[in-house]
């Protein structure tokens, strides 16, 4: 049997794209490498950019209790702060609680998923698409997207540049309880890095930081180095000394990396992370991977509907992909070069500060309007 769609990967951008594409009427299988509920490395704030996009799949969001945020402070590794106004201002919802949401609404429209399964290879011919899975299986389907997230082994079978280079960062997220405002995100500097901390539900926050591998090989552990470099900065010890930390081993990823990627790889639609990365300073990461997802299975709906031809589809949606993104991710990887050095952090922190104008102006260029 031939899918009409298969979507590898089911993150945002999978499971806004498989919403939308079965409430259309499309057949439609998500591969999924784990078993929903799940914890992913996610900074877990969400723009408002999202909200009529939501709406229209169905999203009851106030159902889930997701934390309301509408201001942003920033700190330099040794403590200075500067508070800005978010201009539409977001949420705070988990990954486990918001992805496994999306999973329910996509089976209530007839979405197929294979969880707990992998795609080992991905072959084009004929004009359609075979995918062998690790159980064995293997699915036919005239277009696939591809949104399994930051990395895997399908971009070293298609052979995508930035595969090719190891990636210095590595990024580490806690689930905690603390005495911090709710309505706040506050990303905090220190050498090598910066984290991040939010309010998500049932009175907990998301804690995250991005910093080297170098960082963590000098100090021999996670926790040897959150002593010694992270909470040079006051505020991140206060967090360290002060919170309730939810489990005792946080969630781990290596390898993330910023590099220029495609919208589009053998013929494959590529969505949120696998298509780029915006650096998570940035805070749109979350909102970006629906937005892509929504504007794949659009351009996925128009391909059956309207008898486009493939090289159209292609076309179209790297034209549209590369019009919303490709500007942020720039903008994203420039601001990252000014933190994580303290003597950069210090002074861009104190400029900003002066200028409060231009923290407004770096957050619009890093977001959009909503969809």
């Amino acid at each position: 049997m031939k899918e009409d769609v298969v979507i590898i990967g089911g993150g945002l951008a999978g499971l806004a794209s498989a919403l939308s594409l079965a409430k259309a009427g499309l057949q439609v299988t998500l591969v999924e490498k784990k078993a929903y509920p799940f914890h992913r490395v996610c900074g877990e704030y969400v723009s408002n950019e999202v909200l009529p996009y939501l709406r229209m799949l169905g999203v009851q969001l106030s159902s889930l209790g997701p934390a309301r945020i509408s201001r942003f402070m920033l700190s330099s590794p040794t403590g200075k702060t500067l508070e800005s106004k978010l201009d539409l201002g977001g949420f705070g919802l988990s990954r486990f609680t918001l992805d496994n949401y999306l999973y329910q609404l996509a089976q209530e429209q007839e979405a197929t998923f294979r969880l707990q399964q992998t795609v080992q290879e991905v072959a084009f011919a004929d004009d359609a698409f075979t995918l062998t899975l690790s159980g064995g299986e293997s699915l036919h389907a005239r277009v696939v997207l591809g949104s399994y997230g930051k990395r895997s082994n399908l971009d070293r079978q298609l052979n995508r540049r930035f595969f090719r280079a190891r990636s210095p960062y590595l990024g580490v997220k806690y689930h905690l309880r603390h005495d911090f405002p709710k309505d706040l995100i506050a990303l905090h500097n220190f050498k090598d890095g910066y984290a991040g901390i939010s309010a998500i539900e049932d009175d907990r926050y998301c804690f995250c930081y991005l910093t080297t591998r170098q960082n963590l090989k000098q100090h021999g552990s996670i926790s040897a180095m959150e002593q010694e470099v992270l909470q040079r900065n006051p505020h991140l010890r206060r967090i360290f000394e002060e919170a309730e930390f939810l489990y005792e081993q946080p969630e781990v990823i290596n390898e993330i990396s910023f590099a220029t990627k495609t919208p589009v790889e053998n013929h494959m639609l590529m969505c949120g992370d696998a298509a780029g990365m915006i650096t998570p300073l940035c805070g749109n990461g979350m909102a970006m991977a629906i937005h892509s997802g929504k504007i794949a299975a659009e351009q996925v709906i128009k391909y059956f509907n309207n008898g486009h031809n493939r090289q159209q589809l292609e076309a179209d949606y790297s034209h549209i992909w590369k019009q919303r993104f490709a500007k942020r991710l720039a903008v994203g990887r420039t601001v990252q070069q000014l933190f994580g050095s303290p003597v950069l952090s210090e002074v861009a922190v104190g400029l900003l500060k002066q200028a409060p104008s231009a923290t407004r102006y770096i957050m619009r260029q890093t977001h959009g309007q909503p969809f």
